[in-house]
C-alpha cells in the first residue's frame, strides 16, 4: 500500500533553514518507507546533499513571485504530476503554493501546505496572497503558536473539509549530539574565535536583523557589566547581516557605547554548529517578535546547553522554564539582564543538569524521526 504514495514537495530554495531541512528530511524518510519522493526547488546549498537515488530533484524557478513565471510553474508542475503520477503535492512557501494549488486543481491531486511563519498581512491583498497556505486539503502548523495564529487570522478560509493540525518541527538529534563532537574541533574553534579560558561563553546565533533582538541583548549585557564588572563573560553574535550593513554598524556603535568591545565577537558563519554550541556555556535567543518555532532553542537543548529565550512564540512551547532553560519578558533588557546574571551565577552541576533535561525534552518531542513519521502518517490518511 505504502508504495503507491508518491509525494512531490515544492520549496523556493533548499538552504539550511527549518522549512528546508524539514523538506530534505521528509524526502529521504519517504524513500526509506517504500514511497516515491520528489522535490521541486530553484536550487540551494542542501541540493548537493540530496541522494539522487532516493529523491528525484527537479529545478524550476519556484522562488519567483512574477505572475507569468508562476503561471509557467503551474503548467510545468501539472505536467510533472501527470508524468510521474504524483498523489500528493506538498507546498512549503506562498509563491510556489499558488502554482501547486492550481496544478492540483487541474490534475485532481491532494494538496498539502505547511504554514511555517506568521507572514505579514498588513493589507487585504497581502492576506489574500497568504491565504493559499490554508486552501489545501491538509494544513500543517509547525507549532501551537502558528496553529492559534491561523485560527485567529484565517478562520474565513477554514472549513470542515480541511484537516488542520500541528506537527512540530524536528531536528536531527544524532547530529546535534554533544557526545559526537571532536575535542580538536572544539579547541580549533575556541582559538579561531579568540575566546578566553575561564570566562563564560554566551552564544547568540541568528542573522543580524532587528527583530532577532541583538540590541536588547547588548543593552542587557551593559546592565550585567554594571553589576558584575567587565571580566565575567564573552558573548558571540553568530550570524550574517545579509546585506543589512546599517544594522550591523548600529550594533557596533552600541558595543562601543556600552564599552563591550573586549567582550563581544561578531562571527558571520560557522560550518559546524554542534561544536559552536558545545564550546558555549549557555545560548541566547532574544527575538522581540514571535518565532514560529525557535530552532536555536531546540538545537541548544539537543546539545545539552541551557537556553535563555524570550517568552513569546514557539520558544514557550519548546523550553520548560527553569528546567531546560529560562524565559524572560520579550523586549525587556532589565529582565533579560537579571536572567543572564542568574545563569552566570549557576554552578556547573546545575547547568549540566539543565542541559541533560533539555536533551531529554528534545528527544521526546522534537526529533526529526517523530516529525517525519507524523507527516508520513498524514499522507497515508489523505489517499486512503
Amino acid at each position: 500500500m505504502s508504495s503507491k504514495i508518491k509525494v512531490l514537495q515544492v520549496i523556493p530554495k533548499l538552504g539550511y533553514g527549518g522549512a528546508e531541512t524539514g523538506c530534505f528530511d521528509i524526502a529521504h524518510y519517504l524513500n526509506e518507507n517504500d514511497c516515491k519522493s520528489y522535490i521541486i526547488t530553484s536550487g540551494g546549498e542542501l541540493t548537493k546533499f540530496i541522494n539522487k537515488k532516493k529523491v528525484k530533484l527537479i529545478k524550476l524557478p519556484v522562488q519567483s513571485k512574477n505572475p507569468i513565471i508562476m503561471l509557467f510553474n503551474t503548467l510545468i508542475i501539472s505536467l510533472i504530476i501527470l508524468f510521474f503520477n504524483i498523489n500528493i503535492v506538498h507546498a512549503r512557501s506562498r509563491a510556489p503554493a499558488w502554482s501547486c494549488f492550481f496544478a492540483t486543481k487541474i490534475t485532481g491531486r491532494k494538496f498539502v501546505t505547511t504554514f511555517h511563519g506568521t507572514y505579514n498581512f498588513n493589507s487585504k491583498i497581502k492576506k489574500f496572497y497568504n491565504s493559499v497556505m490554508v486552501r489545501s486539503d491538509l494544513i500543517i502548523a509547525g507549532s501551537n503558536f502558528i496553529f492559534s495564529h491561523i485560527n485567529e487570522n484565517y478562520s474565513e478560509y477554514l472549513n470542515t473539509n480541511k484537516k488542520f493540525l500541528v506537527i512540530f518541527r524536528g531536528i536531527n538529534t544524532d547530529y546535534f549530539d554533544p557526545s559526537t563532537t571532536l575535542e580538536k574541533d572544539e579547541d580549533n574553534l575556541f582559538k579561531s574565535w579568540e575566546l578566553v579560558v575561564g570566562k563564560k561563553i554566551i552564544l547568540f546565533p541568528g542573522r543580524l536583523t532587528s527583530w532577532k533582538g541583538q540590541e536588547i541583548f547588548l543593552e542587557a549585557l551593559n546592565k550585567v557589566n554594571i553589576q558584575l564588572g567587565h571580566d565575567t563573560f564573552i558573548a558571540v553574535l553568530l550570524g550574517s547581516d545579509q546585506g543589512r550593513d546599517l544594522y550591523k554598524k548600529k550594533l557596533i556603535r552600541l558595543v562601543e557605547q556600552y564599552r563591550l568591545t573586549n567582550q563581544i565577537k561578531f562571527i558571520e558563519h560557522c560550518k559546524n554548529m554542534p561544536v559552536a554550541y558545545k564550546i558555549s556555556d549557555f545560548i541566547v535567543s532574544a527575538s522581540i517578535e514571535p518565532e514560529s518555532f525557535g530552532r536555536v532553542s531546540v538545537e541548544a537543548q539537543s546539545m545539552q546547553k541551557p537556553i535563555l529565550a524570550s517568552n513569546i512564540g514557539g520558544s514557550k512551547e519548546t523550553i520548560i522554564d527553569n528546567k531546560t532553560g529560562i524565559l524572560f519578558e520579550a523586549g525587556n533588557s532589565e529582565d533579560m539582564s537579571k536572567k543572564i546574571i542568574e545563569l552566570l551565577n549557576l554552578d556547573e552541576s546545575t547547568l549540566n543538569q539543565m542541559g541533560i533535561e533539555g536533551r531529554k525534552n528534545i528527544i521526546n518531542k522534537f526529533n526529526v524521526e517523530k516529525m517525519c513519521f507524523s507527516t508520513y502518517s498524514e499522507y497515508k490518511k489523505l489517499i486512503n
